[in-house]
């Protein structure tokens, strides 16, 4: 009995400290175990975290980027004609600002057609003015200059002073808005004089036909609008001063825009090139 005591005793003695030693162990190894667990499960976290960081916005991204992207056509459109504006001082010059925007904006379009062959100057008449004011303008977008500001007039059947009334009809005598493409020169019966081609179907369509083409008279000049109080006018044909008509005929010749502007809710409505 007292052997058998003593055995178990001895037992004890050699298993109690390995107990602990195992226990010990199990325990370090259990933390270890668990910090893993974590660190592993941590790593997709981290890798989405990364890939999250990856997408956002760069500090040297600008915010203009965004915004130009979801800009329509016209909008950038617009923006360009709006810093030519400011550009050229065309408000100071007397141009409104809707008058420019609209005529660059059929310019583009016209142009991505490839309907204009002389794509470095637009000519405008802002029919908004009154006719012994300076309306008639001839710009160089390549250059961005002013080569042309000078008097026009309009039909006799349009108005007195202001051009109220608008007709592509034959025989009316009215002046026509819209887009016309300037072309060949000839001599007739006002001498030097430009053929116009309207571009807007039942709007200006039946210039070339009407005969309406942009020539020089005497009746337009700064000393007849003072004497009169408004411009000589014609049968429809926009008509420069005499002095100044080869030089503008010769700079807008052979397939450049000419935009006739009015604010006119009717023409803007029915105005393909414009609202396409």
């Amino acid at each position: 009995m007292y052997l058998e005591n003593k055995n178990v005793l001895l037992f004890l003695s050699v298993f109690d400290p390995l107990k602990n030693r195992t226990m010990k162990l199990f325990r370090t190894n259990l933390v270890y175990l668990t910090i893993s667990a974590f660190v592993f499960l941590q790593i997709p976290i981290l890798i989405a975290g990364s890939n999250t960081k990856d997408r956002r916005i760069p500090s040297n991204f600008s915010t203009n980027s965004v915004v130009a992207s979801v800009k329509s056509a016209e909008e950038i459109i617009t923006e360009k004609a709006d810093s030519i504006y400011d550009t050229l001082q065309l408000l100071q010059a007397g141009l409104k600002e809707e008058a420019f925007e609209l005529a660059y904006k059929g310019y583009y379009k016209l142009l991505e057609e490839g309907m204009v062959n002389r794509t470095e100057v637009l000519t405008i008449a802002d029919f908004s003015k009154s006719s012994s004011e300076n309306r008639f303008y001839v710009i160089d977008i390549a250059e961005g200059k002013i080569l042309f500001q000078t008097l026009v007039a309009h039909g006799r059947n349009s108005g007195l002073n202001y051009a109220t009334e608008f007709s592509n009809k034959p025989e009316s005598k009215k002046s026509s808005l819209g887009f016309y493409l300037t072309l060949q020169t000839y001599f007739g019966g006002n001498g030097y004089s430009l053929k116009l081609k309207g571009l807007e179907k039942g709007i200006n369509d039946k210039a070339y036909d009407r005969a309406i083409v942009l020539h020089g008279s005497d009746y337009v000049t700064a000393r007849f609008a003072n004497s009169n109080g408004y411009l000589g006018r014609s049968l429809g044909c926009p008509a420069v001063p005499a002095k100044l008509t080869a030089g503008i005929i010769n700079t807008i010749k052979n397939g450049s825009v000419m935009f006739i502007y009015h604010p006119s809710k009717q023409y803007q409505a029915q105005s393909t090139i414009l609202n396409s």
